[in-house]
């Protein structure tokens, strides 16, 4: 128990450093903030998920006491408490009859994900606005500054694009656009974290479970509803209608991975394999749109079963984490 604490501080102690050196304003420090997770995680995959926890509270505490409150409570629910949720549902098992250990599906892990990033995203929302006008003005006039800044363009002056664009159209655009991007970024990031920490961990031989079969990838009967669900009331001109995006842009995000995990095993038997999955990847990479076809690809598989492979049972209730 005691070394259990200790690994808890110093990943906390780790973690926060991540997290504050946002502060300093260099470009480096905008790679490592999005680390902030990982010595989290790692503590929770490669120890236990006590040892997560104590790093989140030492973080988000220590955080507290140097930078105030704001940061306690930033650190907390947008680093702390999803990273120990993710270390702890991926350390789930359950012993089956042939004495093997049958490890927590990696599908439901990244609707884990998705989940926990909609919900610490969409926390954020009432530190900008208690309605969806006042939300969406406050979110335009911080870009408002930024694209000020960037310009070079003094307050009292009137805000124009490089461009020509109007400037209004596209404050107005990207007061819409991205509280959903900034969620399925920070959906992105756990994951890549989570499996950055997997690989520490696996190569340290801290990993306790079997690393997840990527081309068993699949989710649940019901997740195509809730994504028509939340892209459904995502249309509500309301917070409820921002929150119901931000999940429904962490849902896309996990049918493109569906997506491409069906589009990697499709393309096994074929010659040009590495030129068609380069290509895939380029195109979504360079243009980003493209993933909303790949992610549509992951919910054709999802109904038609495009793999043709033997979907194992997960439905069965996981035990307590190993």
């Amino acid at each position: 128990m005691v070394q259990i604490v200790f690994i808890g501080l110093g990943a906390g102690i780790a973690s926060a450093l991540l997290f504050a050196s946002i502060a300093s304003g260099s470009p480096i420090s905008i790679l490592l903030f999005y680390l902030a997770p990982l010595p989290i995680l790692l503590a929770g995959i490669g120890w236990s998920h006590l040892a997560a926890l104590i790093a989140a509270l030492a973080a988000a505490a220590g955080l507290g006491v140097l930078f105030g409150f704001w940061f306690l409570i930033a650190h907390f629910v947008g680093v702390g408490v999803p990273a120990y949720l993710i270390a702890y549902v991926a350390m789930l098992g359950r012993h089956a009859p042939d004495g093997t250990v049958e490890w927590y599906p990696v599908g439901k892990l990244v609707l884990w994900a998705a989940g926990i990033a909609a919900v610490s995203t969409a926390l954020t929302i009432p530190v900008f606005g208690s309605d969806l006008d006042s939300y969406r003005s406050t979110v335009k006039e911080i870009f408002e500054r930024v694209i000020r800044l960037q310009l070079g363009t003094p307050a009292g002056e009137p805000l124009k694009l490089p461009n020509g664009g109007d400037p209004a159209a596209a404050l107005d655009l990207l007061a819409t656009v991205m509280p959903p991007i900034a969620a399925a970024i920070a959906m992105l990031t756990s994951l890549f974290n989570l499996w950055l920490a997997g690989r520490i961990a696996r190569v340290s031989g801290r990993l306790k479970r079997a690393w997840p079969d990527l081309s068993a990838l699949n989710f649940p009967a019901m997740t195509p509803v809730a994504l028509l669900a939340a892209i459904a009331l995502s249309f509500l001109a309301s917070i409820v209608g921002v929150a119901a995006g931000m999940l429904a842009a962490c849902l896309l995000l996990a049918y493109a991975i569906l997506g491409f995990v069906v589009i990697h095993q499709l393309t096994r038997p074929l010659t040009a394999r590495s030129v068609i999955l380069g290509a895939v990847w380029l195109v979504v990479l360079s243009l980003g749109w493209p993933a909303i076809v790949v992610a549509l690809v992951g919910l054709a598989d999802g109904l038609l079963d495009l793999r043709k492979t033997n979907k194992p049972n997960s439905n069965l209730p996981p035990n307590k984490p190993n």
